[in-house]
């Protein structure tokens, strides 16, 4: 049976709902269906506003030929077998969603295809591009924001469902929803199949499922992730890799897990053992080559490591100190004899006058003369 999502999914901008500042009167993406102009872009939003809906209804209107992927699944065979195949004439659209996932190798290769025209690319992503799609593809492509969708645009959805829902059940469902178009209309099918009606009550049975309790935008999201963290603090390895593993298992973006890691390698570890930042590097840069599932033994192993560090936070502790005063004092003055005499005039005036290389006096400006941030070894 068709999903419910298929079944009431517009077919051209008359009948989508949100994105105004994409699909307005003069806005970019109406402009270019009205013009038939074919373009390569990215749809950067969050999940359930409408990307693959928006993607389609473009292809559609310039009557392309579309091959959709997943990156999530897609390998470079599917990539090749989309550009080889024949298109009749017709222009060729490739709609790779979630393209954050599509690794270092992968976009590359799909690169100079989309340099030379060969295909048209239509990338959907959660996550920001800027960090997730390699440089030279990214110049290839426009990149639109897509925004949450609001409630009026829920309602909207809602009734064009079709279904008879009373309206305290209808509002506690859009705030549920946070946006989501898509995950409110699973929950609607998932309930009227199971429970013959929508009420509140039959919607909160439904919403037990695993994959609705993991929003990576909501609170248990936060909290796997922080949980990981403390864990890794803690020098609890097996702690550690199970919130590792629940993230995976969940389809957190490893990515991000990785970023994180990076970060504690600074943040936690620090001048305990300075290698740990060269190691959790590693680990993102075999993220980023190697990709799931198998870049999942890459995390294991740096969370291991991350995890039996010693630990240490004070570099971290003494530079928010230090932005503290940067924030009390505002623009203090460097002092005389550490600037540069770029000028004649300057070096009357005193600039770089006495200075020493390896001058135990404090460089610190005046008002901070002396001030320790970091501890001592001692």
């Amino acid at each position: 049976m068709e999903p419910l999502a298929f079944k009431i999914r517009p077919r051209d901008l008359k009948g989508f709902f949100g994105q105004e500042h994409l699909v307005g009167e003069e806005k970019p993406i109406n402009v270019a269906i009205k013009n038939k102009h074919l373009f390569s872009f990215i749809l950067w939003g969050p999940p359930g506003c409408g990307k693959t809906t928006l993607a389609k209804i473009y292809a559609n209107a310039l009557d392309a030929q579309v091959h959709e992927l997943s990156a999530v699944s897609a390998k470079k065979e599917d990539v090749k077998r989309v550009i080889t195949e024949n298109s009749f004439n017709k222009l060729k659209i490739l709609f790779l969603d979630e393209i954050h996932r599509f690794n270092k190798a992968q976009q590359d290769y799909l690169l100079p295809f989309v340099e030379n025209g060969q295909i048209t690319l239509i990338g959907a992503t959660t996550e920001n591009p800027s960090f997730e799609i390699i440089s030279p593809l990214l110049s290839r492509c426009r990149v639109f924001v897509m925004n949450p969708l609001s409630e009026e645009e829920l309602n909207k959805i809602i009734e064009r469902a079709g279904w008879t829902i009373s309206k305290e059940t209808i509002d506690w469902l859009v705030q549920m929803a946070n946006g989501d178009a898509r995950q409110m209309i699973t929950t609607i099918e998932s309930t009227q199949n199971l429970y013959g009606e929508i009420t509140i009550k039959t919607l909160n049975n439904t919403l037990q499922s695993k994959f609705l309790r993991y929003d990576k935008k909501g609170e248990n999201h936060y909290n796997i992730i922080s949980a990981f963290i403390k864990s890794m603090r803690a020098s609890q390895p097996d702690a550690a890799l199970y919130y590792l593993a629940r993230m995976i298992d969940t389809g957190e973006d490893p990515k991000f897990i990785a970023r994180r890691m990076v970060i504690f390698a600074s943040e936690d570890i620090g001048m305990a053992q300075s290698t740990a930042l060269v190691v959790a590097n590693d680990v993102f840069r075999a993220v980023e080559t190697i990709g799931l599932p198998e870049a999942a033994i890459n995390l294991a192993h740096g969370v291991v490591f991350l995890s039996k560090c010693k630990k240490d936070r004070n570099s971290y502790e003494a530079f928010q100190m230090a932005m503290t005063d940067v924030k009390t004092f505002g623009n203090l003055a460097v002092p005389l004899n550490l600037q540069n005499p770029e000028t004649k005039l300057m070096k009357e005036l005193g600039y770089g006058k006495e200075y020493e290389k390896y001058s135990q006096e404090s460089f610190l400006p005046d008002n901070l003369k002396n001030k320790k941030y970091l501890k001592s070894d001692d």
